[in-house]
């Protein structure tokens, strides 16, 4: 096991191999989509001025990415800031592919310390719009995991369906079935493997959809995007970067979406929860912006936008109990609960 105090000359060498020699992390399972990690990091070189390390850090949890992190000190927003770079940089080249894949990573699972654990949302805002709509899939075994993780997939069809790229490639982002949460090795069902170019998960057949092809060409018709499963990266127009104007309206479990922002707007606070443990709130959700807003992100989808609602309340509740509340982290989480139940 590598000392986690890595010298610059370990630093430069794991930037090359990407991982190749072992460290301290969590679930292995960070190069499971290795196509989409390759081009990321392909567009990330480009211009890297975070100086982060690698884009696999980004997937692994707080200890190990920190390792890599370059100047991104908040751990929760290294995959933010991994995707929004790389984007950025794709988008300068007209790289419809390089953009798509951008969008698809920032929307992969990230490590956690044990099945059914959900990692932490980014709070801060990307540069890219595109990125910004979009948060990552959370371990399938989570709480409402199925739910929010459709919303994910369906918000991240849109978004690659805006910047001209094929919106099925959403399916890409998918994870793994769920893991058994007493499961103390914290595997789950999942593979890691980084000498599959064509990641491990697709190669092994380990991917669950979240959303069918149908699913996906509704959210984009309704988002009044282009796109569509006949669509390809290579016969899209490189010059396409239309941003969408219209609402998403998806029906999932738990989260139930509206008609338009002009109904939407009669209802004010369109997050019904109001539960305040330790005095935090859920922040509003409001129709603007692309469709709704909360917390200062844009989101085409309401679930989406009343699920990020939900776990920026948790976050900042699970910090309080942390910080000795007077109530644990497990209250907060039945909270989130009944947040998205409300809902």
């Amino acid at each position: 096991m590598l000392s986690l105090r890595l010298s610059a000359l370990t630093i430069g060498l794991l930037s090359c191999t990407a991982l190749a020699l072992p460290i301290k992390r969590e679930v292995p399972q960070e190069h499971s989509h290795e196509p989409i990690l390759t081009s990321v990091r392909a567009s990330l070189n480009i211009n890297n001025p975070l100086q982060i390390v690698d884009p696999v850090f980004a997937l692994l949890g707080d200890a190990a990415a920190a390792q890599g992190a370059g100047q991104v000190t908040d751990l929760s927003c290294l995959q933010q800031a991994v995707a929004d770079q790389a984007f950025t940089n794709a988008k300068a080249a007209n790289d419809i592919e390089g953009m798509t894949n951008a969008l698809i990573f920032r929307a992969l699972e990230r490590n956690t310390g044990k099945v059914g654990l959900a990692s932490a949302l980014c709070t801060q805002t990307a540069v890219n719009v595109e990125i910004q709509a979009i948060s990552q899939h959370q371990d399938p075994a989570s709480d409402n995991a199925a739910a929010t993780n459709k919303a994910i997939a369906l918000e991240l069809a849109v978004q690659i369906a805006s910047i001209g790229g094929n919106p099925v490639d959403a399916i890409k982002s998918g994870t793994f079935a769920p893991g058994d949460l007493n499961d103390a090795t914290a595997k789950g069902n999942t593979c890691d493997d980084a000498n599959d170019p064509n990641g491990c998960i697709f190669t092994l057949n380990l991917l669950v959809a979240d959303v069918t092809e149908d699913e996906i060409n509704v959210a984009v018709a309704s988002a009044g995007v282009g796109g569509g499963s006949g669509a390809t990266p290579t016969d899209s127009d490189n010059s396409a970067s239309c941003q969408a104007t219209a609402t998403v309206t998806v029906t999932v479990p738990a989260a139930a979406a509206s008609a338009t922002p002009t109904a939407a707007a009669s209802a004010g606070n369109l997050q019904k929860f109001t539960g305040a443990l330790g005095g935090v709130s859920p922040p509003a959700v409001t129709a603007g912006g692309r469709g709704f807003v909360t917390n200062g992100a844009d989101f085409l989808n309401l679930a989406a936008a009343v699920g990020r609602s939900c776990d920026v309340q948790h976050n900042q509740c699970a910090n309080k109990a942390n910080s000795g509340g007077g109530f644990s982290v497990g209250d907060c989480d039945q909270q989130n609960n009944a947040c998205r139940a409300a809902n």
